[in-house]
C-alpha cells in the first residue's frame, strides 16, 4: 500500500509538471540524480549520506555535516533534498562533496539510488521517514540514524492502523531525539534504542551568531548619525498578516524604529507592506548602494535574501511570523542574540517555541491587541525587557551541544 501511495505521488508530480513550478523543477532534479552520482561519487571513498527534507532540516544537520568534514577527512559526504526550496538555495554549497535530489521512493529508484551512492551510513533529519529506503538500508546492513527528532501521539506511526509505517521506526539503528516525551512514546512500542540529545539547530544558531556578518548600512540605520542605537523591533519572514498587526503599532510609536524582512520578496509584497507604512522608509538594496538614503528613515525592508539571521543582532527586539498561517518560522536564529522573540499563535508544534515561553524569553500574541499589550509592557518597563531578553540567550546557549553528543554515540 506505501509502495503504491508513492507511485500515485510520483504520476501527479509528472502530471502536473508542465503547468507547476515546483513540481516540474523536482522531476527535472530527481531527473539528473543519477548522472550527478555517476559522475561525482568516488567509488573508492566511504560517504557519509545526508537527507534533508528542505531547508530547515539541512539547517539542522548542517552543524554535524561540518564538524564530520573537519574532523574526520576520512569520510565523503553525499546531501540529497526532497524539495526544491532546500536544493534550489543549497545546491552549491561547498561544505559537502555531493549534493542531489532524493528520488521517489519505490523500490526500484531506491535499489538504484544505494547502488550507486553506496554510503557506508545514512543520517535522517527530524521527519524523514522513508519506507522503502530504510528497509533496502538495513536489508544492505547499512547504519542509518535519525537526528532532532520529535514524536507526538497524534503521528500515523501510533495510531491503530499505523503499525505498516510503524515498522519503519524499527529500521533505524539509533534515533536521536529531541526531548524525554519523544523517548518514552517510542519506548512504548517496544523501540529502545534511542537517545535523548536535544537540537542541534542550537549548535546552529550558535554558529551562525559567531560568523554574523557586519552590515554597516544596518548599522547605520539602527544609529542614525552616529548615535546610540534605536530600540529596533526586527520582525522576520513576515507575512500579511502579521504585517496587520505590527506596522500599525510602528506606525503610532516614533521612539522606535523597525526593520522588516518579509518572508516573500517579490514586488507586490514590498509594495503592500510600503502602503501599510505612514513613517519613512527605505529598501536595504538601495542603502546597500548609498547609507545616507537611510538617513531620516525610520523603517528599513529587507528585500534580500540570506541576511536575515546576521540583521537580528541589530534588534531590541524580535517578531517572528508566520504564527498566524501554517506556523512560526526560526525563533532560535534571533533568540541567540539575548533579545525577547515574539510571534503568533499557531507555535505549538515546535518545541523550542514552547520552551522559550516557558524560560520567559518568548511570547505567543494572539491578535493586535495582544501584540500592542505586550509591546507596551517591553517598551515601557526596561527590567523586562532585559530580563526577557537575557532568558531567551540563556535558553539558546543552555541547549548547545546535541552534535558532540550524537557523534559520541555514533564513534565514526
Amino acid at each position: 500500500m506505501y509502495s503504491l501511495a508513492i507511485h500515485f505521488y510520483a504520476f501527479i508530480i509528472a502530471l502536473i509538471s508542465p503547468f507547476h513550478k515546483k513540481a516540474r523543477i523536482m522531476r527535472l532534479g530527481q531527473w539528473k540524480t543519477n548522472s550527478i552520482l555517476r559522475e561525482k561519487i568516488d567509488r573508492n571513498a566511504k560517504y557519509i549520506w545526508f537527507h534533508a527534507s528542505s531547508l530547515g532540516e539541512f539547517e539542522q544537520g548542517r552543524p554535524m555535516m561540518e564538524k564530520i568534514k573537519a574532523e574526520h577527512p576520512e569520510y565523503k559526504i553525499l546531501l540529497t533534498f526532497f524539495s526544491p526550496s532546500g536544493y534550489e538555495v543549497r545546491k552549491n554549497y561547498n561544505g559537502v562533496d555531493v549534493i542531489c535530489y532524493l528520488p521517489f521512493d519505490t523500490p526500484y529508484r531506491v535499489k538504484k539510488f544505494l547502488n550507486l551512492a553506496n554510503p557506508s551510513i545514512a543520517v535522517f533529519i527530524k521527519y524523514e521517514f522513508w519506507g522503502n529506503y530504510l528497509q533496502e538500508l538495513k536489508h544492505r546492513n547499512i547504519p542509518v540514524y535519525i537526528i532532532s527528532s520529535i514524536f507526538r501521539r497524534d503521528q500515523l506511526f501510533f495510531q491503530w492502523f499505523g503499525y505498516p509505517y510503524r515498522k519503519m521506526l524499527y529500521c533505524f539503528t539509533h534515533l536521536f531525539v529531541q526531548d524525554d516525551r519523544s523517548a518514552a512514546l517510542l519506548k512504548e512500542f517496544g523501540i529502545t534504542n534511542v537517545t535523548v540529545t536535544g537540537d542541534t539547530r542550537f549548535d546552529r544558531v550558535l554558529d551562525v551568531r559567531n560568523q554574523a556578518r557586519e552590515l554597516s548600512p544596518v548599522e547605520h540605520f539602527v544609529c542614525e548619525g552616529g548615535k546610540e542605537k534605536r530600540l529596533t523591533l526586527v520582525a522576520g519572514s513576515s507575512w500579511p498578516q502579521d504585517e496587520e498587526i505590527l506596522i500599525p503599532y510602528f506606525n503610532e510609536h516614533p521612539e522606535m524604529k523597525l526593520i522588516i524582512a518579509p518572508h516573500e520578496i517579490h514586488r507586490e509584497h514590498l509594495m503592500y507592506i510600503e502602503s501599510l507604512l505612514k513613517r519613512p522608509s527605505v529598501r536595504l538594496s538601495d542603502v546597500f548602494h548609498d547609507q545616507s538614503l537611510a538617513e531620516g528613515k525610520d523603517c528599513l525592508i529587507v528585500d534580500s535574501f540570506g541576511l536575515l539571521s546576521s540583521i537580528y543582532r541589530y534588534g531590541t527586539i524580535a517578531y517572528i511570523g508566520g504564527g498566524f498561517g501554517a506556523g512560526i518560522h526560526n525563533t532560535l536564529e534571533a533568540a541567540v542574540y539575548g533579545i525577547p522573540v515574539l510571534f503568533g499563535p499557531k507555535y505549538h508544534k515546535f518545541k523550542e517555541a514552547k520552551d522559550l515561553i516557558k524560560v520567559g524569553g518568548g511570547f505567543s500574541v494572539s491578535d493586535k491587541q495582544s501584540f500592542c499589550e505586550k509591546m507596551d509592557e517591553l517598551l515601557t518597563y526596561h527590567e523586562v525587557l532585559e530580563a526577557a531578553g537575557e532568558s531567551a540567550g540563556q535558553f539558546v546557549n543552555g541547549n548547545a551541544g546535541a552534535t558532540d553528543k550524537i557523534l559520541r554515540i555514533i564513534k565514526l
